[in-house]
């Protein structure tokens, strides 16, 4: 489950994660430790660009990941939609050490920039690459509920 969803995103995981548009995607965005803001400052960002542009640094030795297998699954005994992916692997990881990861969506990954790229939850990581294969499972990445 997510640290934060970022505001922008409330309310709208489960339309994001259904990937509605031609050619979009849920991208998953390393960020190193060193540096990393809080998750009172960072949920007001509105864009992967602004996001990087704060203290916060994206550990880019070891890049951004699509996520694949993207399910945005009705859950109508609890009342929520389960948003799902498959799990990411990043071969030889290397560089600085991981401290979060942001899962945003790319309204169009055939062109873009980093300010069209919207972010939608942050997840604690804590990871110091040595070299090593690294997978992060991820399961239910986050949960849309209703606001009763």
């Amino acid at each position: 489950m997510p640290n934060i969803v970022f505001n922008i995103a409330l309310g709208r995981l489960a339309h994001y994660a259904s990937l509605p548009a031609t050619n979009d995607a849920l991208i998953m965005v390393p960020l190193e430790a060193s540096g990393l803001v809080t998750d009172a400052v960072m949920r007001d960002y509105d864009s992967l660009d602004a996001i990087l542009a704060g203290a916060s640094n994206e550990q880019t030795t070891m890049g951004r990941k699509t996520l694949a297998t993207v399910t945005a699954t009705v859950d109508d005994t609890n009342d929520r939609v389960n948003l799902d992916a498959a799990d990411v692997t990043w071969t030889a990881a290397t560089g600085n050490a991981i401290g979060a990861v942001v899962i945003c969506y790319d309204p169009d990954t055939t062109g873009g920039t980093d300010a069209d790229l919207i972010p939608l939850t942050k997840h604690d990581v804590t990871m110091t690459p040595d070299g090593s294969d690294f997978t992060l499972t991820i399961s239910d990445f986050a949960r849309a509920t209703s606001a009763a």
